[in-house]
């Protein structure tokens, strides 16, 4: 299909995408008799058959790119308002809100169209040729929506279960605030530093002591939330299994990916070793050390 080049027309298309996606989850979950766990995987799966075929239609991936922010606002809110909420509950509810209505004006902002697809996926399509509709299928669309559903579980815990809330309610709330912080300073600065043309690397701000800020951002945002259901609900620690898996995603993939980018610009080998990868701490040059 043809491409619109509109940026306009094109935030129309994305949005009537996400309307269709999350309108046959929502009807999904509606019907289905299975358990509430299952009943939102297997909606989050449809939804995201949908979208994938829609970046089909459009050859551009990145009409995924806003799914990671949007999906656990709609499983939350939704679910929010059939059951009763409790402070625990609403304290991560309003996290999860502050995140994703973040995030996803970050991605509005960056957004150039479908004319425009991440670099990530152009070069996944490249490396892995006749592979790429796997690769693009299984590894950009359908392995992050499990990771977020993983990541999302805690929460939805809590609006189910309603469990009473504790002083480790309040510490972690305030632990997914500060990663959105965290995130959202990091993304400002990282938008200032394009807007000044400067190349090489960003040097300022979080970006002077770490790689990947916004990243660590993500990360702990996703163990405050684990942390919050499991601090009131102890027996149900498993649930710390997607804050895990998102971790090592980062770990593995993202940040791998990244710096394998960043790896093309000259001077990339001594600004790695003297620059930490995701704490934002001075790291002394290794030639002062000795």
């Amino acid at each position: 299909m043809h491409v619109p080049g509109s940026r306009p027309l094109s935030f129309l298309i994305v949005f009537f995408v996400y309307l269709l996606a999350a309108g046959a989850g929502i009807l999904f979950c509606a019907v289905c008799p299975l358990p509430v766990w299952a009943n939102v995987l297997l909606a989050d799966v449809l939804a995201t058959v949908i979208v994938f075929c829609f970046s089909l239609i459009f050859s551009n991936a990145s009409v995924y790119d806003p799914y990671w922010s949007v999906q656990p606002i709609v499983i939350l809110v939704g679910y929010m308002t059939v059951n009763r909420p409790t402070m625990s509950a609403i304290l991560v509810l309003v996290a999860v809100l502050i995140w994703g209505i973040r995030l996803t004006a970050n991605w509005a902002y960056t957004f150039r169209g479908l004319g425009h697809e991440d670099w990530r996926y152009r070069m996944l399509r490249e490396r892995t040729g006749a592979l790429y509709p796997i690769v693009n299928f299984v590894g950009i669309h359908m392995v992050p929506t499990l990771i977020v559903w993983l990541a999302t579980l805690p929460a939805l815990f809590l609006i189910l279960e309603g469990p009473a809330w504790n002083a480790g309610s309040i510490v972690f709330f305030v632990l997914c605030l500060a990663a959105v912080l965290l995130q959202g300073t990091a993304d400002c600065e990282m938008h200032a530093f394009r807007r000044r043309a400067e190349g090489g690397f960003i040097r300022r701000g979080l970006w002077k002591y770490s790689r990947h800020p916004n990243y660590l951002g993500e990360i702990l945002m996703w163990w405050g939330v684990a942390l919050s259901a499991v601090c009131v609900m102890p027996a149900k620690w498993w649930l710390l299994a997607g804050a895990a898996a998102n971790t090592l995603l980062f770990l593995f993939v993202s940040i791998p990916l990244a710096d394998g980018h960043q790896a093309r610009k000259e001077g990339f080998a001594a600004y790695k070793k003297n620059t930490r990868m995701l704490l934002p701490i001075y790291k002394k040059p290794r030639e002062e050390r000795e």
